[in-house]
């Protein structure tokens, strides 16, 4: 392929721009960007003043249309930010062409309908990144250490402020995480981030903290069948050996965080009483977890088993100490999350690429995919303090590794359309 040298050189400008915080080309376009970029440098755009840019910046729109038609209208509400910048984080996009599209209501009618709808949900949602450790745990061929650590550094510099990073279970039941202690020597120079593992009982909180761990995470069921087959013992017993790890980390002053499973539906029982993961939450409020995650394990959920589940649940547990934690086996879990938010949730699990499952779930497909959640969040106009750009490259490094196409809708679309343009040329 040859390329215009005028077009070249204005696409160097493009390609500037992008750098900032979208996805490089040549991760999406095979041996296209390595032809590019082996005869091109970027300019030093530092050294020109503002009318400079603006001028080259007008010519250089007219002459590569075509490559940021397709960049420009990749992201729903990060392609282009208030202030004009591509791929930044929260962002709202402006129109550039006849082919802009926006998730997110610009006309002063629409963002007034918008108000009456999205009254009452939070303004701000932590994402929590389950995908190294939840997202890995049932793959069936090991993944290297070195993958896993590449993986939560791509998570983490694409702005999710908590990666769930392994899990110190027994490898015998889940050999996928034996690496747990390597991959938390790999990442204990991370600051800035909260890097939770989860722990089953004492000794793998013992094991964790040994391991450097900052913050551990439990988990019990609201279904006594679940727990059993799960975790080997009953609710209650399971809820004792939490107290235990909760009563260890405040020796440690370490945050513990709850999981309830099956919180709507058991792969043995059928539903699950709202009354019954209201009791599970409490237990797990009271003897200190600071946050509780309440998951559809086997993703049965629609929003009419999800409210009343969370109505229980906040009528014990404060709305702000709430996190939901959907699987998308039915395709349920987007419309699950926006019920949660406009009751008041603003913390919501998810794991790159819908990567997961559970090993004891028959059924259970993967978790909602992060890329889905962060599309609908800004869609909303929501900050997330997430980049958009980062985390679809993410993504598609794990896919690459798994050798398998992403369980993310938004993430098939845009790359769909970067194929599309990029065999154009």
């Amino acid at each position: 392929m040859v390329l215009n040298p005028k077009v070249l050189s204005r696409f160097t400008l493009w390609r500037y721009s992008l750098s900032h915080s979208f996805i490089s080309l040549n991760r999406l376009s095979g041996s296209v960007m390595p032809t590019i970029v082996g005869v091109t440098r970027l300019e030093n755009l530092q050294e020109l003043n503002c009318s400079d840019r603006a001028q080259r910046a007008h010519s250089w729109r007219r002459a590569s249309q075509e490559f940021s038609q397709t960049y420009y209208s990749m992201s729903p509400s990060t392609s282009l930010s208030r202030n004009g910048c591509i791929g930044c984080c929260d962002c709202n996009p402006l129109p550039l062409h006849n082919h802009q599209y926006s998730t997110y209501a610009n006309d002063s009618k629409d963002k007034h309908a918008m108000k009456k709808v999205l009254d009452g949900m939070p303004k701000f949602v932590k994402v929590v990144e389950v995908g190294p450790r939840d997202g890995l745990q049932n793959e069936k061929n090991i993944v290297p250490t070195p993958v896993k650590v590449e993986l939560i550094y791509r998570l983490i510099s694409s702005g999710l402020s908590v990666v769930e990073a392994t899990s110190f279970v027994s490898p015998k039941w889940v050999p996928q995480i034996a690496d747990a202690k390597d991959v938390m020597e790999a990442i204990k120079e991370v600051q800035g981030v909260r890097l939770p593992v989860l722990t089953p009982n004492l000794k793998g909180f013992e094991a964790a903290v040994g391991a450097g761990a900052k913050e551990v995470a439990v988990f019990a069921s609201a279904s006594e069948s679940f727990s059993r087959s799960n975790i080997n013992c009953s609710i209650d017993d399971s809820l004792a050996r939490y107290r235990e790890i909760t009563l260890a980390a405040k020796k440690h002053a370490m945050p513990v965080r709850g999981y309830v499973s099956c919180v709507v539906g058991c792969p043995v029982e059928g539903s699950v009483l709202p009354s019954k993961v209201a009791y599970v939450a409490k237990e797990l409020y009271d003897m200190g977890c600071f946050e509780i995650s309440l998951g559809d394990t086997i993703g049965v959920g629609t929003p009419g088993t999800v409210v009343p589940m969370l109505e229980a649940v906040m009528s014990v547990v404060p709305a702000e100490n709430l996190a939901v934690h959907f699987h998308d086996t039915y395709g349920q879990s987007l419309s699950n999350i926006l019920v949660s938010l406009q009751m008041g949730i603003g913390v919501v699990d998810s794991s790159i690429a819908g990567l997961g499952g559970c090993p004891y779930a028959k059924g259970a497909s993967g978790n909602v995919a992060t890329e889905d959640v962060v599309y609908l969040l800004h869609g909303l106009g929501i900050t997330t303090n997430v980049d958009f750009g980062k985390l679809l490259a993410a993504g598609d490094f794990i896919c690459k590794h798994l050798g398998r196409q992403s369980g993310s809708k938004a993430a098939i679309a845009l790359s769909k359309k970067v194929t599309a343009n990029l065999s154009k040329l």
